[in-house]
């Protein structure tokens, strides 16, 4: 395929069910010039491990030969529930069937694997995560490419690679993007980084993080603002931490409400293994349920009493409110008649018009310089 070629393809991929909006694109140039410096490596007898690919451009571009020779095998793994939607609904489309594998990360993701493509994290601690796996899984002639955007990179993310990997060469930039080429692994030794664990004194509570969670053990300072007002949230027979993160949240309130069904959904892997470590460690695995679900997609309409939500205000490295608005109309969906969504948002965002019609009546509970608490009550059913 020529590189016209690839672009065309790359073109026609969406970000669905993830939100869409003219601004927020399914590919960037780190995924042309990850496929590119592929095709030197590849051939028809390859094993490629891909690893997050945000919407398939990567699995795609490789099963469609925008890179040369297929590869024999492409397992992938995306930490996001709306990516792996995603990658399925673009190969549909495309007319792709089979030839890939979704994998958690690890052994069965990265055994027998002799090439791996990254797309580069947000965060050192998943870069970590994610070339311990590499390193601990992978055979010793595996090599990495690993790409992402220059304005986003820094020089702490060869410190890790080195870590991990005898040679680490930065590769020249093209098209505001760079890849780093990461070879001979040193193989691990004892426990995974990852989860860590630490105790939170102002909670007393242990926050157990794998590498792509969000603000890892800390207690961000919205989660701590909308903690402040857990005495005036009501008991209900079943609640949601929604984008539950490290499951702070859902462990707190478990622990106030004993008796309480709680579930954990978020749409990362990551989070979800976090909240369920957290439950784990706080004594709380009976109370609290950890699911990957995009936007509670998979919980009856009218099956909540309670909501608690700390939206997103990011979507990948731009500023969006849809990421929000999508949380607001899915706990209206899935709120019981007059039960309650109690959420904390940046208050430039201005949010309460977007509740009152989502959910229902809205009443600000309180305010600081950075944020606002709002609970919102469902409507009754026609």
């Amino acid at each position: 395929m020529t590189e016209n070629g690839l672009g065309q393809l790359l073109g026609l991929l969406r970000r669905h069910p993830d939100v869409e909006a003219a601004n927020l694109h399914a590919w960037d140039a780190t995924d042309s010039l990850l496929l590119g410096a592929a095709a030197d490596r590849l051939a028809p007898d390859s094993r490629v491990a891909v690893i997050g690919d945000n919407y398939g451009a990567l699995t795609l571009g490789l099963l469609a030969g925008g890179t040369g020779p297929v590869p024999a095998e492409v397992r992938v793994h995306q930490d996001l529930v709306t990516g792996e939607r995603a990658l399925l609904s673009n190969a549909a489309a495309l007319g792709v069937s089979g030839g890939f594998a979704q994998l958690p990360l690890g052994a069965e993701l990265l055994a027998g694997a002799d090439l791996v493509l990254l797309q580069l994290p947000k965060t050192l601690a998943e870069l970590e995560e994610i070339s311990d796996a590499v390193a601990r899984h992978a055979p010793a002639g595996v090599v990495l490419l690993a790409g992402g955007r220059v304005k986003h990179m820094s020089l702490g993310m060869n410190a890790v690679l080195g870590k991990y990997f005898g040679t680490v060469q930065p590769q020249l930039a093209r098209q505001k993007s760079r890849l780093l080429l990461a070879a001979d692994p040193k193989r691990a030794e004892g426990k995974p980084p990852y989860p860590v664990t630490e105790h939170n004194a102002e909670l007393d509570l242990d926050i157990c993080a794998h590498g792509a969670v969000f603000a890892g053990t800390r207690l961000d300072i919205g989660t701590r603002f909308l903690l402040s007002f857990l005495p005036q949230v009501p008991a209900a027979a079943k609640a949601v931490d929604l984008g539950c993160g490290t499951g702070i949240l859902a462990a707190m309130y478990a622990r106030r409400h004993p008796g309480a069904e709680v579930v954990a959904t978020d749409r990362s892997a990551a989070a979800v293994a976090s909240a369920r470590a957290t439950a784990r460690a706080n004594g709380l695995a009976a109370s609290i349920t950890a699911v990957q679900d995009d936007a509670m997609s998979t919980l009856p309409a009218g099956s909540a009493d309670l909501i608690l939500l700390n939206p997103p205000f990011h979507l990948g490295s731009s500023v969006h409110a849809g990421a929000g608005l999508k949380l607001f109309e899915a706990a209206g969906r899935v709120l019981a008649p007059g039960g309650q969504l109690w959420t904390v948002f940046n208050s430039h965002l201005r949010y309460v018009t977007a509740l009152e019609r989502l959910v229902g009546p809205t009443t600000v509970r309180g305010r600081n310089p950075k944020f606002t608490v709002a609970a919102s009550v469902r409507r009754p059913t026609a």
